[in-house]
């Protein structure tokens, strides 16, 4: 190694100096000893630039930190709020709840309506409710039990029969006996298909009910929630049923017609589990299954009055008495048919103090804002590991440019420095 003490002359010419490329830390230029200012102005051109990306990446990386402890202030208060509403639910519960009446004729409850459903032994909707009243942890544990709500017969209740045996005949029975989907992914796990497009039986729904000893024959319906077009109008306000805000008929003389009762999806009673926020925009059952199976289907109390108004009839109507128009120009005419799956009737624990509902909603809807809320926070916790890792590698980056411009200068000051004593005076 060449020292400054050593009697041999140094060749300055033949001293090459690689010096970091500013743009490319990684690339270097040679110095032929001549001037040494040029490169040392690249150098601190070199490290500002690297210096700025590094405190820009710092910068993002703060504020993804910082939109992260707000994020989770609000969950902490959305915590606090939840537990406040349920410790009031079970206060209004305790002091406010009706006793319920005896009303165990069969189809007239839940529990009825679902022994109907079993009756039907090879159809989906009877394996779905043999698995949820006998396998409970079975299907608990299966990746169905997140996707299913269950079927259109048992997710709504009515007033009075003689509603439980109109909606159920203009429904129909494949319809009754529909199964519910909050996402497309429920339907990919109810059935599979081979290489062929054959239905694969071993798998989904199949393979559940080979498990209880039941198969599956023909067809059946499934409702995805989230691909069904939402009711778009307005919500009836302080409902605790959320029903569904739509202009009453009118003749054209601008008169409701007589006998109007309603519409079919604001007499459907829906649990209060299921009233909203069921899909991404917050939608419920009313909004979304029922609306699309009854659309603007109007309830009259005669055959007569419904057909009076006829000019104002524009997604079919029913009548207390049978009378039925499915759709505007179709009439179903006949003798009334008997659907074995009915709607069940709502009972006692079903007209709970509007007080109740009213705490519910709210808590369901701090419970699905708490949802958005989490998938904000994984967002930006994703986002903040990325700037993190990015702002790393920078920082090793601007340290090993540091380092190599160091032993640059280092360098370039020997240099100088033996120039200087080899100049005669």
């Amino acid at each position: 190694m060449y020292s400054m003490n050593s009697p041999t002359p140094l060749n300055t010419k033949a001293l090459v100096v690689h010096i970091p490329d500013p743009n490319n830390p990684y690339v270097s230029y040679a110095n032929d000893g001549s001037n040494g200012a040029p490169y040392a102005n690249n150098l601190m051109t070199g490290s500002k630039r690297l210096q700025d990306e590094l405190e820009k990446t710092g910068s993002k990386m703060r504020q993804h930190e910082d939109n992260l402890k707000i994020l989770k202030v609000q969950k902490n208060q959305l915590d606090d709020a939840i537990l406040d509403l349920q410790v009031s639910l079970g206060k209004t519960l305790s002091s406010g709840a009706p006793k319920t009446e005896d009303d165990s004729s069969l189809g007239r409850t839940e529990e009825g309506t679902v022994e109907q459903i079993l009756n039907h032994e090879k159809s989906a909707a009877s394996i779905f409710c043999h698995l949820k009243s006998l396998h409970g942890i079975q299907l608990s544990n299966h990746a169905l039990s997140q996707e299913l709500l269950g079927v259109v017969a048992t997710l709504g209740k009515v007033d009075d029969d003689n509603l439980s045996r109109l909606f159920s005949e203009y429904l129909g029975l494949p319809k009754m006996l529909a199964i519910v989907c909050k996402t497309y992914d429920g339907i990919k796990s109810l059935e599979t298909y081979d290489f062929e497009g054959a239905v694969n039986k071993f798998s989904g729904i199949y393979a559940l009910g080979s498990s209880v000893g039941q198969t599956l024959e023909g067809r059946f319906l499934v409702f995805c929630l989230e691909s069904l077009r939402p009711y778009a109008g307005e919500i009836v306000a302080d409902d605790p049923q959320r029903r569904l805000d739509i202009l009453n008929p009118r003749l054209p003389s601008g008169d409701i017609p007589a006998g109007f009762l309603g519409f079919a999806v604001n007499m459907i009673h829906i649990d209060r589990t299921h009233l909203f926020c069921l899909t991404p925009s917050g939608c419920g059952l009313r909004e979304t299954l029922f609306y699309n199976l009854f659309s603007r289907l109007q309830v009259y109390r005669t055959r007569a009055e419904m057909l009076l108004a006829l000019p104002c009839i524009t997604d079919g109507a029913v009548s207390l008495d049978g009378g039925m128009i499915s759709a505007t120009g179709v009439f179903s005419l006949g003798i009334r048919e008997d659907v074995s799956v009915r709607f069940p009737r709502c009972s006692g624990n079903d007209r709970l103090p509007v007080k109740y509902y009213e705490l519910e909603n709210q808590l369901k809807q701090k419970k699905w804002e708490k949802d958005r809320l989490q998938e904000d926070i994984r967002r930006e916790q994703a986002l903040f590991d990325a700037e993190k890792y990015k702002f790393q590698l920078q920082k090793q980056d601007f340290l090993k440019y540091l380092h190599d411009s160091s032993s640059f200068l280092t360098q370039h000051q020997l240099q100088a420095a033996e120039r200087e004593r080899q100049t005669p005076r």
